[in-house]
């Protein structure tokens, strides 16, 4: 290995020497009486690789023109600027000029070595040398301080680079960056001086740098950055000035190296000022389409109140969009901001001119690595050659942010080549939209669930959807197989198939209950109906087989039930007459006739078999078709601090097939900021469902049921109508419930109360928090549907009440849930406290899903 330093001064010397050569032959030259002796050749010596025509291209004289000391002095120049070689000479030999060069090696490998912390492929982002690259040492040393500028951002400014060079064959070299890492410089501490309204703890959480501590391992913000130091203090700047210190400044910010030489001190010296007030608060304009007063009415900012920066940045996008509405695509709005020291008020004039016309010279879409530009193209509401509208910009950015293929996503305008002309880049930040997911949890009932899916929401970047998911539990075992494409024909439409099969087994709980088998495919079309509604039509074809199982019967050779009669000795030996005898149905178990056969209760042997229940004992072909209305007025697809979104949906059965009913569900919701990290929504959701064509009833496994994720507190269709079973003394006292099958229902309401507020643990734990409040009830079925009451004696002054619940008295939930963002995927905890139930319904406390991302 050679050092590049070494190859560096060897070049700088022979450079040295030519130019003296040069310089001679020019002198010699200069000395020579003039004459017409011209350049009779130009032969070129010492290539290897580039070719005699290409080097001399370069130079500025040719045969037959004279010798030239001024043309021969930029040829010699021209040749160095090229880069291609290390050194470079011109002789004169009679009426012939000699140029004689050492090319510059070709790179053969870039290698690096000693780096841990900054993987290869990064640093080969960074660096501008690259294989079958010429190697000079300007370039090479160029780039060992981007690479330090690599490590220094991380926090390593102990950080070394040494470029190394091994010869090869045919003028080749293998370039090696040998790196040696040092320790990460953290932040030992941060401290600030001046602040007396706010705590150091307080301003340290609004800034970005973070003090060194062992628990932020997941973390680069606990590394000393200069250049973070800037950003931290417009942060402190905006933060004051959102609190009403309209002087606030930062005096400076300075870090200093602790003695270890390890970590940094941190010193950010403040005025922080008094706090101000919003004084008078105007618009003026003397456009035709624009009323002032109405504008000013339109202002969230209201005389007296405390001064807040961010609220002039929201009344210029309040009256940016109100223009907009009136027509007027291009404003100029500027605010004129006017402290008074003496009432501590600042007065606010926002002027609105119409700015000059504008338009869009070239749209950039930077940072897709993975994702198409035309999928992010088509979902700008602006487009190349059209008006600047900042509102429709906003607009774009808020449906390029929704496709949730992107973690940031900002637009950004510079001037283009023209005045009038503006170059927009909308800049994006890719995020793993490939999705591994599985979830765990525990109810009273059934112990331990689990899912797992696979899914691409950005399938090879053209935005298409692509799941597969296999969901097994005790109660049910799912495969589902789904393919979306957004834009089907190349249009407005979005177009869609499933393929599914299932099997939901509610025959383990309690007494009684059914098996379902579903298989099935739908295909589904979507498409915008106007900025912020769009409707979706959809056709299913599936078929149903329902097995019913309520247990076995022991009938005789009639059909009928066999009927046991037990005695219960009263206490007396050989008295009878204290003895209680009563008749009750055979089981299994017991001493059976001859003649007598266990079959299932709902076998058609059996003569009295439950007709609300065994009638569902079939197989249905159910060809069902439908659509979905929706309307999103939300201010962000993602974390929503205002507006509200509603869906509207209907499937109709029946358009062939064996199946006929109309479901109809909606839901609505609505979000609200309270103040920073506090968020709050609110969501009311129903449905029903109902028969139509006959007095079939609606079958159970098309009924509503809630519980589990869909209503937490309770266990998967743990509310709602039920049949159960209560034991009664003589005195009609109840002693038991046995709780069985859940029935569920024709119609279901809900009502969803979430508050996401701040935890206050550190922001690099990735941890939300968020309580939510969730009531509502599912009832509703027809007589067709429902058992008649059974009464059965069981013991000694003992009965068995066999009944049906089917009424919907409100039941309510409350509780935390726990979101962590970890590294292996997001994490979620649901833990809830049940505020209201009936006795028959079933609960759950704890809820654990977690998913990991690619």
């Amino acid at each position: 290995m050679r050092s590049v330093f070494v190859a560096s001064m060897f070049s700088v010397a022979a450079m040295l020497g030519t130019s003296t050569a040069v310089g001679a032959l020019l002198s010699a030259q200069a000395q020579a009486p003039q004459s017409a002796e011209r350049i009779r050749t130009i032969q070129v010596e010492g290539n290897e690789r580039i070719e005699d025509r290409t080097i001399q291209s370069y130079l500025l004289v040719e045969p037959g023109d004279p010798f030239d000391a001024e043309r021969i002095d930029l040829s010699l120049k021209t040749l160095f600027a090229t880069g291609l070689f290390a050194d470079a000479s011109f002789e004169k030999s009679g009426a012939d000029l000699i140029v004689r060069v050492v090319e510059n090696p070709i790179i053969n490998r870039v290698i690096f070595e000693g780096n841990s912390s900054i993987d290869d492929e990064k640093m080969r982002e960074e660096i501008q040398v690259a294989p079958r690259g010429i190697f000079t040492a300007a370039r090479v040393q160029a780039d060992v301080q981007r690479i330090l500028e690599l490590y220094r951002q991380s926090g390593r400014f102990a950080a070394t680079v040494e470029p190394q060079y091994k010869p090869l064959e045919q003028n080749r070299v293998d370039l090696v960056f040998v790196v040696n890492e040092g320790p990460v410089t953290g932040v030992r501490s941060i401290n600030f001086i001046g602040n007396e309204e706010y705590a150091d703890r307080r301003l340290r959480s609004e800034i970005a740098t973070r003090q060194s501590r062992w628990w932020r391992f997941f973390s680069s913000n606990d590394n000393y950055d200069p250049g973070r130091l800037e950003y931290d203090r417009e942060l402190l700047r905006q933060f004051y000035q959102n609190n009403g210190y309209y002087d606030f400044r930062v005096v400076s910010a300075v870090a200093d190296l602790t003695p270890d030489q390890e970590d940094f001190y941190i010193t950010y010296t403040v005025d922080e000022g008094v706090q101000y007030n919003f004084g008078t608060v105007n618009v003026s304009t003397q456009l035709d389409k624009l009323n002032s007063d109405a504008l000013r009415n339109a202002l969230a900012i209201q005389e007296g109140d405390l001064f807040r920066g961010n609220r002039i940045e929201d009344a210029i996008d309040t009256l940016t969009y109100a223009a907009g509405i009136a027509g007027y695509a291009f404003v100029d709005i500027t605010p004129d901001l006017r402290p008074n020291p003496e009432t501590n008020t600042v007065d606010v004039t926002f002027a609105i001119d119409e700015g000059p016309r504008v338009y869009i010279e070239r749209i950039n879409i930077v940072g897709n690595t993975r994702t198409l530009d035309r999928v992010v193209r088509r979902e700008l509401r602006v487009s190349e050659g059209d008006a600047f509208n900042r509102v429709l910009l906003d607009r774009s950015r808020n449906r390029v942010r929704a496709l949730g293929y992107f973690k940031e996503v900002t637009i950004t305008e510079n001037p283009g080549s023209e005045p009038d002309r503006t170059v927009v880049d909308v800049t994006v930040e890719e995020q793993p939209t490939g999705e591994l997911s599985f979830a765990a949890g525990y109810s009273s009932v059934d112990a331990f669930l689990f899912d797992v899916s696979v899914s691409e929401r950005n399938l090879r970047g053209r935005g298409q959807t692509a799941v597969a998911r296999i969901s097994a539990s005790q109660r049910q075992q799912y495969v589902d197989l789904r393919f979306r494409e957004p834009r089907f024909l190349d249009r407005n439409l979005a177009a869609g198939i499933d393929i599914f099969s299932s099997r939901s087994d509610f025959s383990n709980i309690g007494f009684g209950g059914f098996t379902s088998d579903t298989i099935g495919a739908g295909v589904n079309l979507g498409f915008p109906l106007t900025e912020n509604t769009n409707l979706g039509l959809r056709y299913r074809l599936q078929q149903d087989e329902l097995d019913i199982n309520l247990g076995n019967v022991v009938i005789d050779g009639n059909g009928d039930l066999v009927i046991i009669t037990d005695t219960f000795d009263g206490g007396t030996p050989d008295d009878p007459s204290d003895d209680t005898v009563f008749d009750r149905p055979a089981n299994p178990n017991d001493d059976l006739p001859a003649n007598a056969l266990v079959v299932d209760a709902c076998s058609p042997l059996y003569n009295n078999r439950s007709f609300s229940n065994c009638r569902n004992e079939r197989a249905e072909l159910s060809s069902i078709i439908g659509y979905t209305f929706n309307w999103d007025r939300r201010n962000d697809p993602i974390q929503p601090t205002g507006g509200f979104d509603f869906s509207f949906s209907q499937d109709l059965a029946g358009v062939g097939g064996d199946v006929q009913y109309i479901r109809t569900e909606s839901s609505a919701a609505a979000y609200q900021g309270i103040f920073k990290g506090v968020r709050a929504s609110v969501r009311l959701s129903g449905g029903f469902i109902g028969s139509w064509g006959g007095d079939e009833g609606i079958r159970i496994n098309n009924r509503f049921f809630r519980g589990g994720s869909t209503f937490r507190g309770f266990d998967v269709a743990g509310l709602g109508p039920r049949r159960i079973v209560r034991e009664v003394d003589a005195d009609g006292n109840t002693q038991r419930i046995r709780k069985g099958r859940a029935l569920g229902g024709k119609a279901y309401y809900q009502a969803t109360a979430e508050l996401t507020f701040p935890n206050f643990l550190p922001e690099e734990y990735g941890i939300d928090t968020a309580l939510f409040l969730e009531a509502g009830s599912v009832g509703e079925l027809d007589e067709i549907d429902t058992e008649p009451r059974n009464i059965t004696q069981i013991g000694p002054d003992l009965f068995a009440i066999e009944e049906s619940q089917t009424s919907m008295p409100l039941r309510a939930s409350a509780g935390l849930s726990v979101g962590w963002d970890s590294p292996f995927g997001p994490i979620r905890f649901d833990f809830s406290q049940i505020l209201k139930k009936e006795e028959y319904d079933r609960t759950e406390t704890f809820r654990f899903s977690t998913s990991t991302r690619f």
